[in-house]
């Protein structure tokens, strides 16, 4: 195609009647003001959406608007532009036309990034354009790390050679030892573990090698492999950077550090344990930055999420919520605790570690090794007339007891505990040790939660169940099997081939009615979960998980797997 001729984007949404004269002449002054492209005042004042701009550029200059939220990108064809031009100029090459490359921008009136994009693939090219942000998206998502990270480890590799050196021994003498490689590596891996939205670390020893995997929607995925005498090398920097006994290789530890990955905070959460080929270490990634922490975005239905809100608004009382480790009970604590927060209420957190930051809330870090536990920090915390009061988990009998006995004295008491389902977690109170008393008196609601993953909208596509699916759906639909429409995500760039992109929560809410009460004082736990099954109606973490496969959000087996960690 020829090269394309330089317009005005104001004048061009006005033409096409996107924008007044009024607005134009607004966003012409905020841009002398602020000195950001004009394209991004018009979408960041509202005026204008940047698909708006991308269809007017498009009608106007006669190429094609491709959205890339539906195009199947090829990552050999977009490293032809070097990750460092492709950010610059907001463009992606998409695909090899046998004698032209067809290159995707945002703005397809930038005529010095056409030549430059021109020169460095050294082929001509048509135009395309795309939406802005879904350019940068995929750039984040396709430009990884893994070839750096694999450099980097055989550098490291190169460096430390065929001698076997005690870093432990050595780091007093020389702190600085191997320093530059290895933190070299660690940038690396945590800038690729953030692109791909990476939740954990595993840096794991194995027999003559080290696996490095992420964990992206509670999956874990190899991410690369190096040689394992760079194992102790790794161990001892992460260390370091967490204030660890570097000494100390014989016994689990835990700590946490920050790091800063494309102007965000995240806070890391390491654990480290001895295994037979080295030490094992975990790291959990807490994104402090853009966390949207709202109840009606986590994907709780309409009937539980309002009478959740209802209990949780309750001046006194305690709320469990329930699930396995990574199951987003944290995060949908939270969520409550943005919504109650105001200046009329003391917020008081007792965590460990604390995994999110809220302005206006008290939040204490538990640590064993100065004997400032749970059940410590709870005692001081109901000396500090709070009105709410977060738990991060009830691990025992002691700070158990001490929460419900808040929740008998005027204080509302959120906590966490690890059942499989919302009727079994009082009868898991009382095993605790809890006088049964307490719990009927005390204890509001019990919401129980899963993730499940979220079909990649960009592959999704008609799916027919097996035989098992179709066996396992019955149990729900009955009948009505055969008269819904299924889906699953064959697989794109997108999604790195996994067909599911993101999570949602799964639900169920026993709230804890009189009837439910005196079943709760009833001697007989069989009496207890048939008034509680009869309370909750069969609106089970089964059902909403059904409900999510018949909606195309989720796949059959992607509802089985998590329900059937659930009892029948």
């Amino acid at each position: 195609m020829s090269r394309p001729e330089k317009v005005r984007l104001g004048e061009i949404l006005v033409q096409q009647k996107l924008l007044s004269e009024e607005q134009l002449g607004l966003a012409l002054a905020d841009q002398k003001r602020s000195g950001r492209k004009l394209g991004r005042v018009f979408v960041e004042n509202g005026y204008v959406t940047e698909e708006q701009i991308a269809g007017a550029l498009a009608r106007q200059l006669n190429i094609p608007y491709l959205n890339l939220k539906f195009f199947n990108i090829n990552p050999e064809i977009v490293r032809l532009l070097p990750e460092t031009q492709a950010r610059r100029f907001r463009a992606l090459v998409l695909e090899d036309r046998h004698g032209a490359l067809l290159v995707g921008m945002s703005d397809p009136t930038d005529l010095f990034a056409y030549d430059e994009i021109a020169r460095i693939v050294k082929q001509s090219i048509e135009l395309a354009v795309v939406n802005e942000t879904e350019v940068l998206a995929a750039i984040d998502r396709i430009y990884r790390r893994t070839e750096d990270i694999s450099d980097l480890a055989r550098e490291l590799e190169q460096d430390l050679g065929d001698v076997s050196v005690d870093f432990g021994a050595l780091a007093a003498a020389n702190p600085n030892l191997e320093e530059a490689p290895v933190v070299k590596l660690l940038q690396s891996v945590f800038d690729d573990a953030a692109q791909v939205r990476a939740s954990d670390i595993h840096i794991e020893p194995q027999e003559g090698r080290l696996q490095i995997r992420f964990r992206i929607d509670g999956v874990l995925h190899l991410q690369t492999e190096a040689d394992i005498k760079i194992a102790p090398s790794l161990a001892l920097r992460l260390k370091l950077m967490s204030d660890l006994d570097i000494s100390e290789k014989r016994l689990p530890q835990d700590g946490r550090f920050a790091v800063r990955v494309k102007n965000q905070r995240i806070d890391v959460r390491i654990s480290t344990m001895p295994t037979q080929y080295g030490e094992s270490v975990v790291m959990r990634l807490l994104n402090q930055g853009g966390t949207q922490l709202k109840l009606d975005a986590i994907g709780m239905p309409r009937g539980v999420l309002e009478k959740f809100r209802a209990i949780v608004q309750r001046p006194n009382g305690l709320v469990l919520v329930t699930g396995p480790t990574g199951s987003g009970k944290t995060t949908t604590l939270y969520c409550a605790l943005a919504e109650l927060n105001s200046v009329e209420k003391k917020l008081i957190t007792v965590e460990d570690p604390v995994e999110y930051r809220l302005p206006g809330i008290n939040q204490v870090q538990v640590n064993d090794k100065i004997e400032l536990n749970f059940a410590r920090v709870l005692r001081s915390a109901l000396r500090q007339d709070p009105d709410i009061v977060l738990v991060g988990e009830m691990r025992d009998q002691e700070t158990a007891a001490i929460g419900l006995r808040a929740a008998m004295t005027g204080h509302l008491v959120l906590s966490t505990l690890h059942t499989n389902d919302a009727v079994s977690t009082p009868l898991r109170l009382m095993d605790m040790g809890v006088p049964r008393y307490m719990v009927g008196s005390s204890l509001q609601a019990v919401l129980a939660q899963r993730l499940v993953r979220v079909i990649c909208e960009s592959c999704t596509t008609p799916y027919e169940p097996t035989p098992t699916e179709r066996e396992w759906l019955s149990l729900e639909l009955n009948d009505k099997v055969d008269k819904g429409r299924y889906f699953h995500g064959k697989g794109c760039s997108h999604c790195n081939g996994m067909g599911y992109r993101g999570r949602t929560g799964v639900y169920e809410l026993l709230e804890m009615t009189r009837a439910v009460v005196d079943a709760a004082n009833d001697p007989d736990p069989a009496h207890f979960l048939k008034v509680a099954a009869a309370q909750m109606a069969g609106e089970t973490l089964r059902r909403h998980a059904v409900a999510l496969v018949i909606q195309g959000r989720t796949t059959v087996s992607e509802a089985m797997r998590i329900s059937n960690q659930v009892e029948d």
